[in-house]
């Protein structure tokens, strides 16, 4: 058993994890292509993360990918999903209009 994740899994850290997977699922990633049925392959001496599909089939699903709409739509939750990096860039606020 293993854990994939572009989350956070805190205190769920025992055996094989996988702790953070770029691009997120939110902005498209292959996570986010990702169907109950899928082969993931983690191979860990290799340092391997993989799902078994084609490339044709990951390219048919991502063209059919829409973004989930936002959850929190005004406030500070709102501001902070509109305005937060990629933990690959450092999950940092960017200024308003940039």
């Amino acid at each position: 058993m293993a854990l994939v994740t572009d989350g956070r899994f805190s205190g769920a850290t025992h055996g094989t994890m996988i702790g953070h997977v770029s691009p997120e699922a939110a902005v498209g990633g292959t996570i986010a292509l990702l169907r109950d049925g899928d082969t993931v392959v983690i191979d860990v001496k290799k340092r391997l993360l993989k799902v078994e599909l084609s490339r044709n089939e990951l390219l048919k699903r991502k063209r059919a990918w829409k973004p989930a709409r936002p959850k929190y739509t005004h406030g500070v939750f709102a501001k902070y999903a509109k305005l937060v990096s990629s933990a690959s860039e450092g999950a940092v606020c960017l200024a308003e209009g940039r």
